[in-house]
């Protein structure tokens, strides 16, 4: 799916830049890509619309750019976002700018289809291996996401990513014998019992292990080459021969978000 976006280039830089744009509403970005770095100025309702609308999905986005010296409409990536932790506001975004005309590697989601597994209908365990693919395609073609058949698995059958049908113009890049989903066979009373036996045989007193939290908050990056990955998605997306040249934003900005928390 293809987004309009209108954004504002800027000339400031710096965090008391950035701050002030977040004052009055705003949400500081950068373009970068095809040998070029722009700071922007975007309108926040304009850019959750394609962030509620492209969840866990790479937004092709179709910028008009005010202020421009030079092509003022282009066509981006929305490549990464920083929300504000606490308050959940956009904080900042980052947009790669792409060629029509070059293929592009993105990650999209997978979506089941055909209803329930038959297996998981007996008592099984539907396993979701890979919930997104990485992919090669022009930006003309890039689908909003790829969908998997898994209807007719029984108990411990499963889908690999060769099995997964090919689309026209589109190259899978992970490993063909990778997983993709299955139905594993139900944990018998047996296995549980021996489970919650062993668990409760542990040392008392023992800690629990630490959980390392996972994923990008406000403060950990900052403009030009911060974002969290929000829901889905967007996805990470890397573009072929498109290298990030010239994408970091004065460095000045890059501490702007950690003073959000």
């Amino acid at each position: 799916m293809k987004f309009e976006l209108a954004v504002t280039v800027r000339e400031k830089t710096g965090k008391g830049a950035a701050r002030q744009l977040r004052r009055e509403g705003k949400v500081p970005g950068v373009l970068y890509g095809q040998g070029e770095c722009l700071l922007l100025t975007i309108e926040p309702d304009s850019l959750v619309k394609i962030l509620k609308a492209q969840a866990g999905g790479a937004a092709l986005v179709s910028l008009t750019l005010s202020g421009a010296k030079s092509k003022p409409n282009r066509t981006a990536l929305l490549r990464d976002f920083q929300v504000d932790p606490v308050e959940g506001n956009v904080l900042h975004a980052d947009l790669f700018e792409i060629s029509m005309n070059k293929p592009i590697r993105v990650k999209v989601p997978l979506h089941l289809t055909g209803g329930m597994p038959a297996g998981v209908k007996e008592g099984g365990i539907l396993h979701h291996n890979m919930r997104e693919l990485h992919i090669e395609c022009l930006p003309a073609v890039l689908p909003d996401f790829i969908e998997v058949d898994a209807s007719w698995l029984n108990i411990a059958q499963g889908l690999h990513l060769k099995d997964v049908a090919m689309r026209e113009g589109i190259r899978y890049l992970d490993d063909p014998e990778q997983m993709v989903v299955s139905v594993a066979a139900p944990m018998t009373e047996a296995k549980l019992e021996s489970l919650l036996a062993s668990g409760a045989a542990a040392p008392e007193g023992a800690k629990e292990p630490e959980v390392a939290m996972k994923g990008k908050v406000a403060g950990e990056a900052a403009e030009g080459g911060e974002a969290t990955k929000a829901g889905a998605p967007a996805a990470a997306p890397d573009a072929k021969g498109g290298e990030k040249k010239g994408a970091a934003a004065p460095k000045a900005e890059k501490k702007e978000a950690e003073k959000k928390k």
